[in-house]
């Protein structure tokens, strides 16, 4: 029975099962192939219940763990495979039973969420993340580029889609270590107010600018965004609305409305699902990693943007620059595991390292892709084509200062 469950999983590629006994199964035929070793018989039991949670749970306690080809392998077998990866009945009607449950994220749940993954250990983050602390999708303009070059490019890219002019209000919704703050108080001459419900970036940020000379540029709050009142030339949110939740989406783009100027201008960078319907959000990475998140496909965000009366004014889709961020955030992390190892313990790394590179996978061969959407309240605001962005003259180059923003 568990064989002819396997066969049915594995439709494409090869499943290389090594037993505790020193036996191997072979499921499926043809690349990829992957192996995975088995700590004891229960194992597969615990695999076939609910394999899309237990896979991660049973890694992290290590009941599994990989041979040739690492986590990489069994990542690419698994998204090649995806469709035949079902869950039962049971799993689904828990499922459907806390549907949006467990997104209703009011102003205390809000904080905890972001609390638990933000506040685990801020050396932690200022070791693997580039220089800028950009925990957020890179923009690899040349294949040639090192993680803090594309970290740059993609805060200029940002800077330009906004159309700043110096003495500009700006709002950064989801401030997190302050670096989009900071970058575009100093290259854009611009005043920018940071919102964040992290207790560690919140104190990181406040120092980056006192450091930098910029604290009468940039204003970090611990607020939550619902909160928040003002009038601004620019919104931006980077990473943030993936936190939002469900049933918060036109609560996040009323407030967007409500704070923007009659002539402003609004970026919001999203993880996004290209080319499939919404989905339940009660996965591993939801339970381990990012409480009450939800990745929005463009069918959940564009009748909430059309009922706030807002303008899309552009909308770039990134493939693949996110797999690549995540790549490079993992071959750091890799380089300093035993010293996290030491400070975290094995199934922290275990569970962060099954964060980054299951994340890579997914961007690399799944449905996740990075949404830029860009917002105003008049269709005139914006110009008309995009060569705004890439042509050099006076009014739209981008600065060429790339010192750290901290």
């Amino acid at each position: 029975m568990k064989s002819s469950l396997f066969e049915r999983f594995i439709s494409q590629g090869t499943l290389v099962m090594h037993h505790a006994n020193g036996t191997e199964t072979r499921y499926g035929s043809g690349e990829p192939v992957a192996h995975v070793h088995l700590r004891n018989r229960k194992v597969v039991a615990r695999l076939l219940a609910d394999p899309e949670m237990a896979f991660g749970e049973a890694y992290m306690d290590g009941d599994w763990w990989p041979g040739e080809g690492g986590l990489q392998a069994i990542f690419h077998l698994y998204f090649v495979n995806a469709k035949n990866f079902g869950s039962n009945r049971l799993t689904d009607l828990a499922r459907r039973t806390f549907r949006g449950v467990s997104e209703m994220n009011n102003r205390m749940r809000s904080e905890r969420n972001v609390q638990h993954h933000y506040d685990i250990d801020n050396e932690l983050f200022q070791r693997f993340l580039d220089e800028e602390m950009q925990y957020s999708c890179a923009y690899f303009e040349r294949p040639d580029m090192t993680l803090d070059e594309a970290q740059r490019a993609k805060l200029a890219h940002i800077g330009r889609k906004l159309l700043l002019k110096p003495g500009d209000k700006v709002l950064d919704i989801g401030c997190g270590w302050g670096g989009m703050a900071l970058f575009l108080a100093r290259e854009y001459d611009v005043d920018v107010v940071g919102l964040t419900l992290s207790n560690d970036q919140y104190d990181h940020a406040r120092k980056r600018a006192e450091a930098l000379g910029l604290a009468q540029r940039v204003t970090i709050l611990k607020e939550d965004y619902r909160e928040h009142r003002g009038a601004y030339d620019a919104i931006v949110s980077v990473g943030m609305f993936e936190h939002v939740g469900r049933p918060q989406h036109q609560t996040f783009f009323n407030q967007v409305a409500r704070l923007l100027k009659s002539d402003g201008r609004s970026l919001i960078h999203t993880i996004g699902r290209n080319g499939v319907p919404p989905r339940d959000s009660r996965t591993w990475i939801q339970k381990y990693i990012f409480p009450g998140g939800y990745v929005p496909s463009l069918s959940d965000i564009a009748p909430r943007i059309e009922k706030t009366g807002m303008s899309l004014t552009d909308l770039e889709v990134w493939r693949l620059h996110y797999a690549r961020t995540l790549a490079t955030w993992n071959e750091r992390f890799q380089a300093q595991r035993d010293e996290f190892r030491e400070r975290l313990g094995e199934r922290f790394c275990r569970m962060w390292e099954f964060y980054l590179l299951g994340c890579e996978a997914i961007f690399r061969y799944g449905e996740l892709v990075v949404f830029h959407i860009q917002l105003a309240h008049r269709n005139d605001i914006v110009p008309v084509t995009r060569d705004y962005l890439y042509r050099e003259d006076e009014s739209t180059a981008a600065p060429t200062s790339m010192s750290a923003a901290g």
